[in-house]
C-alpha cells in the first residue's frame, strides 16, 4: 500500500509517502510559514536533492492541495494520480484517555479528538485541520489517528496521577499523559529486534533526545512511566521548553512581574531551557560550539540538560528494578555523542561502558556504543515515527 503520513502543526505540514511493501520512502518535505505571505513547500527530490517551492498565502487545504499536486507532478512526482495513495495516516498529539491505540478516523473519533482541544490546544485543532484537509479534496479516502498519548495509556495510577486534590483528575482529567509515543514504541521494538532479544522479556529506557525531548521507562514492551506530562512542557529541559520546576516558582514569578497565564505559557515553552539559560540558541550544536570556545553559561546550560537525562534514567532503572538496555534516538540523541558520552558516564556504577571510539563515530545510525562487557547495553537507533503511523495506518485499514 502507498500511505500517506501527515503530520499537521499549527503553521506547518510535514509529510511522507511511504509504500509499505517495502517500507521505502518514496517523497518527504513539508509545507512551512502556513497563514504567511512567504509561505513555502519544501521537499527533497529524486537525486536527495532539496528544493523550495514558494506557495505565498495559503492555509491548510491549500498546503495540502500544494502536497498532492507536487507527488502527482510531472517533474518531481511519484505517482501518477491521488488514486495510488491507498490511505492517509495522521499524528495526533492528544487523546487523553479516549485512545490507548491507533484508530479509523470517523465524524465519532473527530468528536472526541476536539473534546481534547483544551488538552492540547496549539496540536489537536490543527491536527483536525489536515484530516478535514484530506476530507474535502479527497472525500471517502480511509485516515487513519495515531495518538502521541496512546503508547503510554498503559502506565499504572501511581505512575500518571499528580498529588493535587482528586477532583481535578475526576472532572479536568489533570493526570500525566505522557508524548513521543509513537517514537518510543517504534524504537523500543527496533532495538530489541536488533538486538535479537524478546520484548516482552526486557527492560528497557528510551531517551527522546531533541528539541523537545522525553524519556520513558518500557517493562516488557509497556509504559510504565515517562517524563512528559499533562503537556510537552513536564520532564527534561529542552530547547526553549522549561521541563521539571517547583509550582511555586511559577506562582512566585506570577506575583513578582505581575505575569498573565499568557506570558507564563510562553516563558516556560518559548523562552526557557537551552536557551534561557544560555541566552544564546536553542540548538545543541550552536551550544557545544559556545562551549568549546569557554562560554560559561553555554556550559551551565549542557550541564543541566545531560544532567536531567541521567536522573531519569537512574530514577527509572530504580523503578523498573533494574534495566537491561537504554535506547538513545531524536535530533541530539541520535547525533551528539558528546552528549551520549556525558550521560552515560556517571552510569558506570550500574555497569554502564561505553566504547567511547565507537560512540565518537556514531551518527544517525543503528549501533550498539556500549562495550560487550557492558553489564546494561546501550545502543543508538534512529526513531522513525512516520514508518510506525503508515504500519499502523494499513493494518487498520486492511
Amino acid at each position: 500500500m502507498k500511505i500517506l503520513v501527515l503530520n499537521c502543526g499549527s503553521s506547518s505540514v510535514k509529510y511522507k509517502l511511504i509504500d509499505t511493501a517495502t517500507e521505502n520512502t518514496l517523497a518527504e518535505g513539508g509545507v512551512e510559514k502556513i497563514g504567511l505571505p512567504d509561505a513555502f513547500l519544501k521537499f527533497k527530490k529524486a537525486s536527495g536533492e532539496k528544493e523550495i517551492l514558494p506557495l505565498g498565502l495559503t492555509d491548510h487545504n491549500g498546503s495540502v492541495k500544494a502536497i498532492l499536486d507536487l507527488l502527482t507532478s510531472k517533474d518531481n512526482g511519484c505517482i501518477a494520480s491521488y488514486d495510488e495513495i491507498d490511505a492517509v495516516g495522521h499524528r495526533v498529539v492528544h487523546g487523553a484517555e479516549k485512545f490507548s491505540k491507533s484508530v479509523l478516523i470517523t465524524p465519532e473519533v473527530i468528536d472526541q479528538v476536539k473534546a481534547c482541544y483544551d488538552l492540547a490546544p496549539l496540536h489537536n485543532p490543527a491536527n483536525i485541520t489536515g484530516i478535514e484537509a484530506i476530507e474535502a479534496i479527497m472525500p471517502g479516502i480511509p485516515q487513519v489517528a495515531v495518538f502521541d498519548t496512546a503508547f503510554h495509556q498503559t502506565m499504572p495510577a501511581r505512575a500518571y496521577m499528580y498529588a493535587i486534590p482528586y477532583k481535578y483528575y475526576e472532572q479536568d482529567g489533570v493526570r500525566r499523559y505522557g508524548f513521543h509515543g509513537t517514537s518510543h514504541r517504534y524504537v523500543s521494538a527496533r532495538a530489541a529486534e536488533i538486538l535479537g532479544v524478546d520484548l516482552a522479556a526486557v527492560k528497557m529506557i528510551t531517551c527522546h533526545v531533541g528539541n523537545g525531548g522525553s524519556i520513558t521507562a518500557v517493562d516488557g514492551g509497556k509504559s510504565v512511566d515517562t517524563s512528559m506530562g499533562l503537556t510537552p512542557t513536564e520532564g527534561l529541559m529542552m530547547g526553549t521548553r522549561v521541563g521539571d520546576i517547583d509550582p511555586g516558582a511559577l506562582v512566585y514569578m506570577m506575583n513578582k512581574h505581575g505575569l498573565s497565564a499568557a506570558e507564563l505559557q510562553k516563558i516556560i515553552n518559548k523562552e526557557s531551557g537551552v536557551l534561557g539559560v544560555s541566552g544564546i540558541s536553542s540548538d545543541m550544536r550552536e551550544l557545544e560550539a559556545a562551549v568549546a570556545k569557554g562560554d560559561e553559561r553555554a556550559k551551565l546550560a549542557l550541564d543541566m540538560y545531560e544532567l536531567r537525562i541521567t536522573k531519569y534514567i537512574g530514577a527509572y532503572a530504580a523503578e523498573m528494578s533494574g534495566v537491561d538496555i537504554i535506547v538513545f534516538t531524536g535530533g541530539v540523541g541520535e547525533n551528539q555523542a558528546g552528549l551520549r558520552a556525558d550521560v552515560c558516564r556517571p552510569l558506570s556504577f550500574m555497569g554502564v561502558k561505553i566504547d567511547e571510539e565507537l560512540n565518537a563515530r556514531t551518527r544517525g545510525t543503528e549501533t550498539v556504543i556500549s562495550t560487550p562487557d557492558s553489564k546494561i547495553t546501550v545502543i543508538v537507533v534512529p526513531t522513525d515515527e512516520e514508518l510506525m503511523i503508515a504500519r499502523d495506518t494499513e493494518a487498520i485499514v486492511k
